[in-house]
């Protein structure tokens, strides 16, 4: 790395080269200790639920999958060989993320989105990525809201028999049943579903996209009274991290400072601004030559998607980094640029890595080779974001298969939230 850059980089407290191993080990630590009901970071929440062990045929759900900025809402239709059709697809956005929203009209917005779909099943599937206390009959009861989700009278309710309530309200016939899961869940059962015939020894459920999170299969423990169980882990509220200037100067301006510390240091939905706070900090500390430093200090903002453009093509003049450079930057402002912008990718490679790596151990699987564990991973921070997933990838081959003899396999399916959405949603 460039030595200024370096320079730059330890004069703010920022860590790039996070060890994988010590983190993991601090996850796993925290892991247990909220399955013990500790104090803990993560919620290492209970969803009373596993995998179907038969494909499922000839029914309907109503899916819908609410998180991040993004709310889609569709039909699917299991046929007699348990292959899913989706129909009447539909996206709008998220309720609560353009401004607060009291709990009316929260439920009322929802019941708008789904209007397309009025009656035509009678079971649906949730996918409602926020944190949540599953109950036994499926529902889930709001711990909190992230990212940026603004309708604090949410909290504390029954997402399902809210949901029920409001659809009611405006002329549905009540739906038999409403069930509640997290992204995470979907994700996993989605991999299940995929796996068929392949012989693997369990299921992980990772999402990198606007957050992060993490599910995996429990092995029972008795002395708990914990059943064997999918268990969604919260991992984005991990707070055992290094926090660097930027972290911290980010932090203070996001709707909940003080929380979710490596969600903010490896999410799409918070690197950008993070880089921000870095590219504002180098600016004023002369790490770019004067023109160039100038011109990065006018920047307004800052998201994944514009300095991963910059990463994938520095000398594009197109985009908004490309275009500032190819103006007035010296070659080694465009070193140190793209080394700046990399390093927030290489940290939060390392942090999935070390969630990763936590999981696999907790599900006790992966030890036959022949037998890997299926991690399917989601979300467009994990797979478009310029060697994340190779950076991922090679960690996990080091720490978990050379150091500690387990085996994985990372997967991806089309339409993966959605089928896990709908696998939940008829699981009986």
């Amino acid at each position: 790395m460039n030595s200024a850059v370096s320079a730059f980089l330890s004069r703010h407290n920022f860590v790039r080269h996070v060890d994988v191993n010590v983190l993991a080990e601090s996850i796993l630590d925290d892991m247990n200790r909220g399955l013990r009901k500790e104090k803990s970071d993560e919620d290492m929440i209970t969803t009373w639920c596993l995998p179907p062990e038969k494909a499922i045929t000839n029914k309907s759900v109503i899916v819908i999958d609410a998180g991040g900025t993004n709310f889609r809402s569709c039909l699917v239709t299991f046929d007699e060989n348990g292959e899913a059709v989706i129909s009447d697809m539909e996206k709008t956005k998220m309720p609560g993320v353009e401004k607060e929203l009291n709990k009316k009209e929260f439920f009322d917005q929802f019941a708008a989105n789904l209007e397309h779909l009025k009656n035509k099943a009678d079971t649906i599937g949730f996918c409602f990525s926020y944190p949540m206390t599953i109950t036994k009959d499926g529902d889930g009861v709001l711990i909190n809201f992230t990212k940026e989700v603004k309708a604090p009278e949410v909290v504390g309710c029954a997402i399902g028999k809210c949901l029920k309530e409001s659809l009611v309200a405006h002329g549905w016939n009540e739906p038999k049943r409403v069930s509640l899961l997290n992204d995470t869940v979907a994700a996993l059962l989605a991999g299940k579903a995929a796996a068929k015939s392949t012989p693997y020894s369990s299921y992980i459920g990772f999402i990198l996209g606007t957050g992060m999170n993490a599910a995996y299969i429990q092995p029972e423990i008795s002395e708990l009274n914990i059943e064997k169980q999918i268990i969604v882990c919260e991992s984005g509220k991990t707070n055992a991290v290094v926090m660097s200037d930027f972290d911290k100067a980010f932090d203070a301006k996001s709707q909940k400072p003080g929380t979710a510390f490596i969600e903010k240091q490896c999410s799409g939905g918070y690197l950008g601004p993070v880089a921000y706070e870095m590219l504002m900090t180098a600016a004023a500390d002369g790490v770019f030559s004067k023109a160039f430093g100038e011109k990065i200090a006018k920047l307004e903002s800052m998201s994944l998607i514009e300095f991963n453009m910059f990463l994938l093509n520095p000398y594009d003049a197109a985009t908004t980094l490309g275009k500032i450079a190819a103006e007035c930057a010296t070659e080694e402002d465009y070193d140190r640029l793209y080394q700046m912008l990399d390093a927030l990718t290489e940290r939060s490679a390392r942090c999935a890595a070390a969630i990763l790596t936590a999981s696999v151990i907790q599900s006790a699987g992966g030890t036959n080779s022949a037998k890997p564990v299926c991690i399917l991973c989601n979300g467009s921070t994990f797979w478009k974001t310029k060697m994340l997933f190779e950076r991922v990838n090679a960690y996990l081959d080091d720490v978990l298969t050379v150091q500690r003899g387990l085996y994985w396999k990372i997967v991806s399916v089309d339409n993966d939230i959605t089928l896990g959405t709908a696998i939940a949603g008829l699981i009986e």
